[in-house]
């Protein structure tokens, strides 16, 4: 393709959409309002960086696929890699799932070692560049199409696309609405989650011999959350939080507190032991947000975007990496069908990416819509919906096989019809007449 591309923000959306666009473009400019660090530490940018992230299994496939090497690198320096079913102890409705091998392998990493490790790798592509300490400020266009990004330093970089990569704050909206287009429909949904950090130091023995573990509340009776990963450098990171919390921790004695009040006494018992290495911090998500581009009747050419821009989940079902990753994989495709980045490559794009949305927006909403103090635009049939999750979530402690694909479908490897065919359905009511 000929001229060069513009990507607006250097986390991992923008970084996934550089690496592509890098394969396609003879000049990819990565732009960053942050001073870019030289190593795996958090930055102001990312206000959730220090919070656990978990990339689900589909998005690090699919990472690996645009970084050859890159989990064996990851796991070099540290990262943590387990079968979900074998190393991840998950509790919810009222008891623990038993390990049960599902065949898939997770990893486990920190938030700055993942962006770090593939900023480096794209940093080393043939034709970027990646700028930090400016940010793109407005877009230059005429003709129904997008020239180039207005900085905030005064310079203007001429492109034949721009990648608007800035996460759920993106100004998308007045940068079209400058060129004469409409923005897009906004889709909210207030979820009021909150989460608090602490990292600890990680001994041998330690979480009863798993590798993370997740308990989640009953809904709508409880609604506090706990996680515990093993990352890099011999370290538990671990979160408290929920929904609709009045009074999230804040200090260390409400973080034990709060710990020790969750359903299952895990993730209390690792850190009444376990050596604390950071203070807590707490981070608020007050709702999830979706920018409906696929809808709009009138786009310009050369222009997308992607990750939160496009849309943002709650965190604590860990899918925002993953569907940024897959978008990145729908605009190489978009981009290769159309060979320019016309209109009709920008709508095909944008409804590829939607797609990828369909099942973690669904999911993710879905169990949003569990407390009664969500509000927002409710999915059809989201009560049924809800009910027979429940169900399979009963089925699937009893069941290997009826986990295995549960899982597989969470992890948005599988589609989600498998869950909707007759004999599975038969199989997971059958199972979940008796609690586990």
């Amino acid at each position: 393709m000929d001229g060069s591309a513009v990507v607006a923000g250097a986390g991992i959306a923008g970084l996934v959409a550089a690496r592509v666009l890098s394969q396609r473009y003879p000049s990819v400019t990565v732009l960053d309002r942050d001073t870019l660090p030289d190593g795996a530490t958090p930055r102001r940018g990312v206000p959730q960086s220090a919070q656990p992230h978990l990339l689900l299994i589909s998005g690090m496939r699919a990472l690996e696929e645009l970084f050859p090497g890159l989990l064996d690198e990851l796991t070099d320096k540290g990262a943590v890699r387990f079968d979900p079913g074998l190393g991840l102890c998950v509790y919810r409705y009222g008891s623990r799932w038993p390990r049960a091998e599902t065949g898939l392998d997770l990893v486990s990493v920190s938030r700055p070692l993942l962006e770090a490790t593939i900023r480096d790798r794209v940093a080393k592509q043939p034709g970027v560049t990646i700028r930090d300490g400016v940010a793109v400020i407005a877009l230059s266009g005429a003709a129904g199409k997008v020239t180039g990004a207005f900085l905030d330093n005064g310079d203007h970089l001429e492109a034949g696309l721009v990648v608007d990569c800035t996460g759920r704050g993106s100004r998308s909206d007045r940068w079209l609405a400058a060129l004469g287009f409409p923005a897009p429909e906004q889709v909210e949904v207030k979820i009021g989650v909150t989460y608090t950090t602490r990292i600890f130091r990680r001994a041998p023995g330690e979480l009863e011999g798993w590798q993370a573990a997740l308990v989640l509340p009953t809904p709508p009776e409880e609604n506090r959350h706990g996680l515990a990963l093993a990352i890099e450098d011999d370290r538990w990171l671990v979160t408290v939080g929920g929904w609709h919390v009045d009074k999230p921790p804040t200090d260390i004695a409400s973080f034990n507190e709060y710990a020790q009040s969750l359903p299952d006494p895990i993730v209390a018992d690792l850190i009444a032991h376990a050596e604390p290495l950071s203070e807590p911090q707490l981070h608020r998500y007050p709702s999830s947000r979706r920018r409906r581009f696929e809808t709009l009747e009138r786009i310009p050419a050369g222009y997308v975007a992607l990750g939160d821009a496009f849309c943002s989940f709650n965190p604590i079902y860990g899918q925002g990496m993953t569907c940024a990753t897959l978008q990145a994989g729908a605009l190489a495709e978009a981009l290769d069908r159309h060979s320019a980045a016309t209109v009709e490559m920008a709508r095909d794009y944008f409804t590829a990416a939607a797609e990828t949305l369909a099942t973690p927006w669904q999911f993710a909403v879905g169990g949003d819509f569990a407390f009664p103090q969500t509000t927002g635009p409710k999915p059809r049939g989201i009560g049924v919906t809800n009910w027979y999750v429940r169900r399979m979530s009963i089925a699937s402690k009893k069941d290997a096989d009826v986990n295995r694909t549960f899982v597989s479908v969470q992890q948005l490897l599988t589609p989600p019809s498998v869950l909707f065919k007759p004999a599975f359905v038969a199989r997971v009511l059958r199972l979940s007449r008796r609690r586990a």
